[in-house]
């Protein structure tokens, strides 16, 4: 007996993971391509920009924040400390990590990289209204929010028999 599935689309790209991914890899593309004016990665740049958010915050604290790997992490953090901008500190309270700062030269970056993520944001909703940019950002919160719920443990919304959400 065959199987039922749900309605998809004939062309992959038209799928909503598929074409939410997409965009963020553009996202990533464009705004990778912006800072390289200043030498830096998108990848280095996500690590700066949450240093800065997290002054002290350990290593493998930060390695999860960023869902890379602690080595993944760690050869960031070599090149960054090379070009003077991350300082690894040994934690007082545990020998065996590091705890990360921003060093002063860093702090000049921050506003430049802010600027091209501006930059790489104004490409991508180029043509699109306050409006429908205002009800995106709303559905991506909820998508998010029913996301958490689900990750916590709490029960899933169901659609009504019949309907499709």
């Amino acid at each position: 007996m065959p199987r039922h599935h749900p309605v998809v689309p004939a062309e992959p790209e038209g799928a909503f993971g598929f074409l939410l991914h997409d965009v963020a890899r553009l996202l990533r593309g464009n705004f990778n391509r912006r800072v390289q004016v200043l030498g830096l990665t998108q990848a280095q740049c996500r690590v700066i920009l949450h240093l800065s958010r997290n002054e002290g915050i350990q290593q493998v604290a930060l390695a999860d924040i960023l869902e890379v790997q602690p080595i993944t992490l760690a050869r960031l953090l070599d090149k960054l400390q090379a070009a003077g901008l991350v300082e690894r500190r040994r934690d007082p309270s545990d020998r065996r990590a590091f705890c990360l700062s921003l060093t002063a030269s860093a702090h000049p970056l921050l506003e430049q990289i802010w600027s091209l993520a501006a930059d790489t944001r104004a490409a991508a909703i180029n043509g699109v209204g306050e409006a429908q940019l205002a009800q995106f950002f709303a559905t991506l919160r909820t998508m998010k929010e029913n996301l958490l719920k689900a990750e916590s443990g709490a029960p899933p919304v169901t659609a009504p028999v019949g309907k499709h959400p």
